[in-house]
């Protein structure tokens, strides 16, 4: 194991424990940092009339972010000179400020529950961009996993619907397009992270350092630089306090997750904040009055279902491979009948196409989704 590769956490040398206290260091300090940037950001966003200004909010998080960041790199005598090309980091900067601009948009439209469940279920988004990105492959359990999640998020959102009398799909929209950002992110920090070597500390630096240009830019196009200005004066003292604490609290979290990310991967870091939003949703309810409905525990309990069968499939369980044989052995039973009703039924230009049919939309799964096929399954 080369230590020297190994990243610091808040200043903090992980080379100095071994994997397993490493995995759950980062992982107390995700949720401890979450949990209170949850909070935070519900807080913020109880201000009437600040619905309009989220945008206004994220520059605010991005200044203290870089801020931040350019504190550490100086506190730790870090050199500000990085190894990642500047075109990767206009990538991330642009990835970054579409995921946490376009969340922060969403809490105007929804509430917080609704739109953390989205979020719990970037897990999918993340899959398809690994996919695609890095050339990964996922078994019938994790792609089983991601069906159960999209079941619950569909069951939570039609519950907020009819519950909600202000629910409104411009928030689905927001947070989706959140997700979409978050898909590719994830997987381009982890190349950006492992390929170069790169400190998390100047990615954070870099990345949220451009991206508050881009975020100024944007709110001067728009017209919404100096209303959310004369917003914030108007509102000092009931946003800037939880604002503060909420981007300290956000940039350590994102120190732990850029932690997990460059120790574990991408997927195990999504895992891992998915768990904490969880916790999230319950302390939401019970410190913000909102209405509540059994539907909300039965659209969860399903993506929280989908997590737990992810996290048995990356560990290879005994349960995942009976549901990866049962999948194979299906398959095989439903092409051999085909087969049959295609040299036998009457009817046979019917059954030719339900059999063409049949092998095309398993052959395009198998290759979009990198489904490994069912001869790869030994049967128990």
């Amino acid at each position: 194991e080369n230590r020297d590769r190994i990243p610091s956490l808040l200043c903090l040398p992980l080379s100095l424990l071994s994997p397993s206290g490493r995995f759950i260091l980062c992982c107390v300090a995700v949720f401890a940092f979450y949990l209170v940037y949850g909070y935070m950001l519900e807080l913020v966003f109880t201000v009437e009339g600040i619905k309009d200004h989220g945008w206004f909010v994220t520059l605010i998080q991005f200044c203290y972010y870089t801020t931040f960041g350019f504190l550490q790199i100086v506190g730790t005598r870090q050199t500000l000179k990085t190894s990642v090309p500047m075109g990767t980091y206009l990538v991330i900067s642009l990835l970054t400020v579409g995921t946490m601009g376009f969340s922060n948009s969403s809490m105007g439209y929804l509430n917080y529950p609704t739109q953390v469940i989205f979020k719990s279920c970037k897990l999918i988004p993340v899959m398809i961009g690994s996919v695609i990105i890095l050339k990964k492959k996922y078994n019938f359990a994790q792609v089983l996993a991601c069906v159960t999640m999209c079941i619950g998020l569909i069951w939570f959102t039609l519950a907020d619907s009819k519950l909600q009398p202000n629910f409104n799909m411009q928030g689905v929209f927001l947070v989706c397009m959140s997700l979409c950002c978050d898909a590719i992110i994830g997987n381009v920090q982890e190349v950006a992270l492992k390929s170069n070597n790169e400190s998390s500390t100047r990615l954070v630096l870099y990345s949220y350092g451009i991206g508050t240009f881009i975020i100024v830019f944007q709110l001067a196009v728009t017209g919404s630089l100096f209303t959310g200005f004369y917003f914030i004066l108007e509102h000092y003292w009931e946003l800037m306090p939880p604002v503060l604490v909420l981007s300290v609290s956000g940039f350590c979290g994102v120190q732990a997750v850029l932690a997990l990310v460059h120790l574990h991967g991408a997927l195990a870091a999504v895992t891992v904040t998915t768990a904490r939003k969880a916790v999230s949703i319950f302390l939401s309810f019970l410190l913000f009055t909102k209405p509540f409905t059994i539907h909300y525990f039965y659209g969860g309990a399903l993506v929280v279902g989908g997590i737990y069968l992810n996290l048995l499939s990356k560990r290879n369980s005994k349960l995942v491979t009976n549901i990866n044989n049962v999948y194979s052995r299906t398959v095989s039973v439903l092409n051999r009948t085909l087969l049959r009703c295609y040299y036998t039924l009457p009817l046979h230009s019917v059954v030719r196409l339900y059999t063409v049919l049949w092998k095309s939309v398993s052959l395009r799964c198998t290759i979009f989704l990198k489904i490994r096929p069912s001869h790869q399954f030994k049967f128990d």
